[in-house]
C-alpha cells in the first residue's frame, strides 16, 4: 500500500548543504550575538599631555569579539577590506593622519574580504575580534590605535 502522507521535514540534498554552507560566512554577524558589546565611550581611560589610555574595559576584551555601532566614514574607494567606523557621520577621511592626530572616536574595521561600502552616513552594526595599540597597515600605511579584525557588518 503506497501512503500518500504529506512530508513533515523536507529532504537535505547535496545541492542544498552546500548552499546553507556557502552562506554561513554571510551569516556569522548573526552568530556575534555572543560578542561583547563596546561603545565609543568605553574605549579610553583618560586623555592628557601625556596622551592617552585605553579603558580597562577595552583592555580586558583585547583579543575577543566586541560588537560595535557607528557610521561607516567616507570610504576610499567603492569596494575594500577597511573601512573607518565613527561615532557620528563624517564628510572626510579620519584616518590620514599621524596617530599623534589619531581622532579618539574612530575605529579601523578590517573586514575578512573585500566587500561594498555603504554610503557615508549610514549606520551600521559591526562584529570582530578587537586589537588596541598603535600599528600600521602595511598595505596602505594608515596608523591606527584601535581596530576590529575579522570583522563584519550590517546596516542598522
Amino acid at each position: 500500500m503506497i501512503s500518500h502522507r504529506p512530508k513533515l521535514l523536507p529532504t537535505l540534498s547535496r545541492r542544498g548543504l552546500l548552499i546553507g554552507l556557502a552562506a554561513l560566512p554571510v551569516s556569522l554577524p548573526v552568530l556575534a550575538a555572543e560578542a561583547e558589546l563596546l561603545t565609543f565611550d568605553g574605549l579610553y581611560k583618560s586623555f592628557g599631555v601625556l596622551g592617552f589610555q585605553f579603558s580597562d574595559r577595552a583592555t580586558s576584551l583585547r583579543g575577543k569579539p566586541v560588537r560595535m555601532v557607528g557610521y561607516m566614514a567616507p570610504p576610499l574607494k567603492p569596494e575594500s577590506h577597511f573601512f573607518v567606523l565613527t561615532r557620528e557621520p563624517l564628510a572626510i577621511c579620519p584616518f590620514c593622519q599621524s596617530d599623534a592626530d589619531w581622532p579618539v572616536d574612530i575605529v579601523v574595521v578590517f573586514m575578512r574580504a573585500a566587500t561594498p561600502m555603504v554610503s557615508a552616513g549610514q549606520k551600521v552594526a559591526v562584529s570582530g575580534r578587537l586589537e588596541i595599540g598603535s600599528s600600521t597597515d602595511a598595505e596602505t600605511g594608515f596608523v591606527s590605535q584601535i581596530r576590529l579584525v575579522d570583522a563584519g557588518f550590517h546596516s542598522v
